[in-house]
């Protein structure tokens, strides 16, 4: 793939993406300033078109930070628990402080996921023997049980049902008015790619990171930082979004190495290239009804990263 293939793709699925929908809209209908189509523009396609491009540009970069903390290639917040602690944050707030806005929310959102976090580095750092897929697996289970209570939670409190779009991970609610939070990502991409060199130096073990003059629990705590803020807002605005943080960090690594300072960029643009590809098969399979990109981006995702396993077991 050449180096103006991503972009190119990715510029034509934005171009896609706001021209797809319901609402009939052409590019001849905004050349002609249409009042109809306009509002259809800036009320729905763009807000849509914002929310996905900084989901999967924030959850490939929260893949790549995990996986630099834990030295594990195979960690993403759906596997870390951390999705999962969104969700329960999101049910407290809803349930003890039925009043408090989006930013609040997001607010305890993020520290509940901040608190699993800490506590599943914690755990995997006390534990000696670790092989590649006993840090996944552990955080599988570990997410499973953190679901289990959020449920449990939902179900006590009579809001289970309105928990099946954050199940999912859903678009299609997303309009001018609800999504703004989701613009939080941008400056966590942009602070990670200023700490990229250090979040390298990071995935090379707390001995040699420390020797090479890094803070190390200052560096860990920032990146499980900025992977709670961009998880907690990407809940709170669709929902729970599996595989983008696992597949793209492997596929750029495959190609481009480990140096972040270098492979931020491609990693950020292939997340949020991955998630409008899915997205917009969910909004055509069944036209004019939609399949939430959680099932989607499942689906594809779970299939990307098996050819990807198979492909290195050869």
């Amino acid at each position: 793939m050449t180096r103006l293939a991503l972009p190119l793709i990715f510029l034509a699925l934005c171009l896609a993406s706001i021209l797809t929908g319901v609402s009939r809209m052409s590019l001849a209908s905004l050349w002609s300033f249409e009042t109809g189509a306009w509002l259809t523009l800036t009320a729905s396609r763009l807000p849509r078109l914002a929310a996905v491009v900084l989901s999967g540009a924030g959850l490939a970069v929260c893949g790549i930070i995990l996986q630099q903390i834990l030295r594990n290639r195979f960690v993403e917040p759906a596997t870390t628990g951390g999705l999962e602690a969104a969700k329960l944050g999101i049910l407290v707030a809803i349930t003890l402080a039925p009043g408090l806005g989006q930013v609040s929310r997001m607010v305890l959102a993020m520290m509940f996921c901040l608190a699993a976090s800490l506590i599943f580095v914690a755990i995997i750092s006390r534990i000696r023997f670790r092989d590649t897929v006993f840090v996944p697996v552990a955080g599988l289970i570990y997410g499973a049980v953190l679901g289990a209570i959020a449920e449990f939670y939902a179900w006590s409190h009579n809001i289970l049902q309105d928990m099946q779009g954050w199940m999912l991970g859903d678009f299609s609610r997303i309009v001018q008015g609800n999504y703004e939070i989701i613009w939080l990502i941008l400056p966590v991409v942009v602070v990670t790619y200023a700490f990229a060199r250090r979040f390298t130096l990071l995935g090379m073990g707390e001995e040699t990171a420390t020797s090479l003059g890094l803070s190390y629990g200052t560096m860990v705590a920032l990146g499980l930082l900025l992977v709670s803020a961009t998880v907690a807002a990407t809940v709170i605005a669709a929902g729970t979004i599996p595989f983008v943080g696992l597949v793209i960090p492997n596929l750029v690594r495959l190609t481009h190495g480990d140096n972040l300072a270098r492979t931020l960029p491609l990693v950020a643009t292939g997340g949020a290239t991955l998630l409008l590809a899915c997205d917009l098969i969910g909004r055509v399979v069944i036209w004019p009804y939609e399949v939430p990109v959680g099932l989607t981006v499942g689906g594809i995702g779970g299939l990307i990263f098996l050819a990807l396993i198979l492909r290195r077991g050869k």
